[in-house]
């Protein structure tokens, strides 16, 4: 990470190449945070998928989660539209978490070892 003082200092819009990275300071169409960020999050995983049942944060309402799935952002997207199909409710990627509406972790782990995928149960 930069400096504060080149941070300040540093260019945030030119008519040459538009707008920048704020971390690379390269132009955004030739930024590869992203494609780094994904490769380090993919890089950082286990090989075990990890489904839990949350609440907080949301009011109350409970969320099944599924951590740890060796993916790209894509294919992360596909997966998880599958899944919801299976289910029948709604849900969403962020982070590389995918977090589907209701308590759903006995049919998501059967579904995802017919995939192939090691699962655990983790939390209460």
């Amino acid at each position: 990470m930069s400096s504060l003082q080149d941070q300040l200092r540093g260019l945030v819009y030119s008519t040459e190449h538009g707008e920048t990275c704020p971390s690379c300071r390269r132009p955004l169409a030739d930024c590869e945070c992203a494609a780094q960020a994904e490769s380090e999050r993919l890089a950082a995983l286990d090989g075990i998928v990890r489904i839990r049942r949350e609440t907080s944060g949301r009011k109350g309402k409970g969320v099944t989660t599924v951590a740890g799935v060796p993916l790209a952002e894509t294919e992360l997207k596909a997966l998880a539209k599958t899944l919801k199909k299976r289910c029948g409710t709604g849900g969403a990627v962020k982070d590389g978490i995918i977090e589907i509406q209701g308590d759903h972790r006995e049919t998501l782990k059967t579904e995802l070892e017919t995939q192939g995928y090691r699962v655990k149960l983790a939390g209460g």
